[in-house]
């Protein structure tokens, strides 16, 4: 699992990046859950994740409506398969509006690059 966190930083809200190699839809809530036994992230906003596997794009908002799917397109953009990218965000306060999909696109771009 790697770990990149405080990369983002916006009106109080912070955004960490996650990832690793995955295979399906059982992997990823074990990721997640093992990504939760992690303090910090039990306690985050969000945590949403797509993943691309033989199952299919696998995705997961976790109330931060649409990022999983812009998870996912940039993940089908760089044709990474069998490997989830989760976007964790702590709220901090004040509504981000669009800005939140901008952050999590460079979340993942910050992610891809360190791969």
């Amino acid at each position: 699992m790697r770990m990149l966190e405080n990369i983002i930083s916006d009106r109080g809200s912070r955004y960490a990046v996650s990832g690793g190699p995955c295979t399906s839809d059982e992997e990823a809530r074990a990721f997640i859950k093992e990504l939760r036994r992690y303090r910090k992230f039990a306690k985050a906003t969000h945590n949403s994740w797509a993943l691309l596997c033989c199952e299919g794009a696998l995705k997961n908002d976790d109330g931060e409506a649409g990022a999983g799917l812009v998870i996912l397109r940039m993940l089908e953009r760089e044709g990474l398969r069998d490997h989830i990218v989760v976007v964790t965000r702590w709220f901090g306060g004040k509504n981000l509006g669009g800005d939140r999909f901008r952050h999590v696109q460079e979340a993942v771009r910050v992610y891809l690059a360190a791969l």
